[in-house]
């Protein structure tokens, strides 16, 4: 027991100061992850923010082009080509995601699962755009020099599914920046 007894107290101390570095380490890990979250939805806001007024500036101009597509509807003399071109060509919003891509690269596990679903959610939508967007360029590179009035139907369609697709992706970032990350 006298043998033991030195050990124990030689022991006890290092175990405690091992705990207790464990300790501020696991408090100071917290801190710095506490700050990027801090810096990271505040850049994210910032993105959604940029997006939200880029589809607002965009959706007008969209519905211009469908009012353009619309006047010369029935014109046999006016190409698709043309139309576009007096509605000053395509347009189609930005919607940044970097600094969502950043934290989905690297520290994805701290976010609250409702603000990652909400999040993976707007980054589905955006990529939906994006697939509309090649879909409604493709058609129009297919039937730029088209008249007729069933392929101009056809390319407003194309344009209103893309105009109703922004307002969804419009409503589901402004649900995001009304809650809060």
């Amino acid at each position: 027991m006298k043998q033991l007894n030195p050990i124990i107290k030689e022991t006890v101390p290092v175990i405690i100061g091992v705990l207790i570095a464990l300790f501020i380490n696991n408090w100071n890990e917290d801190r710095k992850d506490k700050k990027y979250l801090s810096q990271i939805f505040s850049s994210i806001e910032k993105e959604l923010e940029e997006s939200l007024l880029d589809i607002e500036r965009v959706i007008p101009k969209q519905m211009e082009s469908v009012d353009s597509v619309q006047k010369y509807l029935n014109n046999q003399e006016v190409s698709i080509y043309t139309v576009i071109t007096r509605a000053n060509g395509v347009h189609a919003p930005r919607i940044k995601t970097n600094a969502w891509k950043a934290i989905a690269n690297s520290k994805i596990e701290l976010i609250a699962y409702d603000k990652l679903s909400a999040l993976a959610d707007i980054e589905d939508r955006k990529e939906n755009l994006r697939w509309r967007l090649e879909k409604q360029m493709d058609f129009m590179f297919q039937n730029m020099e088209k008249t007729d009035k069933a392929k101009k139907e056809m390319l407003m369609m194309i344009i209103l599914d893309m105009v109703g697709a922004e307002k969804e992706l419009q409503s589901e970032i402004e649900e995001v920046l009304k809650v809060g990350l």
